[in-house]
């Protein structure tokens, strides 16, 4: 019975995820990121990796010696229908001689900033929040969760163990 197919093409033998196999696991991982890329627009950058997608785009900053990207990188889980999502920026500094300096955050936070031309006849503005609803957008309309990374989880176990622990006096 496992080379029939039903009415929708799937095979209809067990695979021992509810009927939710590998080949649909990946269909749904495909659909996911290219959802997310129609949706991001043209300020977005989308490229796959092996464990999802990452969505990059620049971040204005004032003055020409500095050039930041903020990444949303987001780990999928197709089988479970569940994804993480980790922010990823990269500044790089520069100065007369070339590249000055490089900094590099991980982790999950918000940011926001603002800029404006040196005329002040452009603004600019950005804020990691509207990457973070555009993916979780896309991932509640399909059916997805987020989870949190095991760092994250880590931190809060640590910090509720923390809180609760007594403290010496």
């Amino acid at each position: 019975m496992s080379g029939e197919q039903n009415a929708g093409g799937h095979s209809a033998g067990g695979d021992g995820a509810g009927g939710h196999g590998a080949r649909d696991a990946a269909g749904d991982a495909e659909e996911f990121c290219a959802r997310v890329q129609a949706a991001a627009g043209t300020s977005y950058r989308s490229r796959r990796t092996d464990r999802g997608f990452d969505l990059a785009v620049d971040v204005p900053q004032p003055g020409r010696h500095s050039q930041k990207v903020h990444t949303y990188r987001v780990g999928l889980h197709a089988q479970e229908k569940t994804f993480e999502m980790t922010d990823v920026s990269r500044t790089d500094e520069r100065g007369p001689g070339g590249l000055k300096g490089r900094t590099v955050e991980s982790g999950r936070f918000r940011s926001r900033t603002w800029s404006r031309s040196l005329d002040g006849s452009e603004r600019h503005s950005f804020s990691t929040a509207d990457g973070h609803r555009l993916i979780r957008g896309v991932a509640e309309e399909l059916g997805w969760q987020e989870s949190r990374p095991a760092g994250a989880k880590a931190g809060l176990a640590f910090g509720v163990i923390g809180g609760l622990w007594p403290s010496a006096r």
